[in-house]
């Protein structure tokens, strides 16, 4: 797998990627997630491409002077298990301890334990954390 930033012309298949990984929540409109990231360090933004430069996985990394972000970390189902995610992952850690970074957060949906498992893989752990939120935008 090839790693590049993300290109307009991605964004299809980009969004396709989400859908088919399970990824895809109605209150997240993906196309507005990518304008957005668009808006913010695009240059942290990129897709995988296998050999014919097809798009096979998704990574947007985020950064804000305090903490980094990992979101929309995909890889398609056909391709997973192959030390893809582990390659981006590895990526967004170099990138982000270049620019200063002293911590990566990222959040995992409940229930979701093949990919908690894989974070731990990776060294990740539970922070004790609770997670809120809240809408500030409706429908955005």
């Amino acid at each position: 797998m090839k790693i590049r930033v993300f290109a307009l012309q991605d964004s299809e298949a980009v969004v396709q990627l989400w859908h088919d990984c399970g990824l895809y929540r109605p209150w997240n409109d993906p196309h507005k997630d990518i304008a957005r990231k668009l808006s913010v360090s695009p240059e942290l933004f990129w897709v995988g491409v296998d050999e014919q430069g097809e798009v096979m996985a998704s990574i947007m990394v985020g950064y804000d002077g305090h903490r980094g972000w990992i979101n929309y970390l995909a890889v398609h189902p056909k391709h997973q298990r192959q030390g893809h995610a582990r390659q981006l992952m590895q990526r967004a850690e170099a990138e982000l301890t270049a620019l200063g970074c002293p911590k990566l957060n990222l959040q995992v949906r409940a229930g979701n334990e093949a990919v908690i498992a894989f974070y731990e893989s990776l060294g990740y752990g539970d922070d004790q954390t609770v997670s809120l939120g809240k809408r500030l935008i409706p429908d955005l």
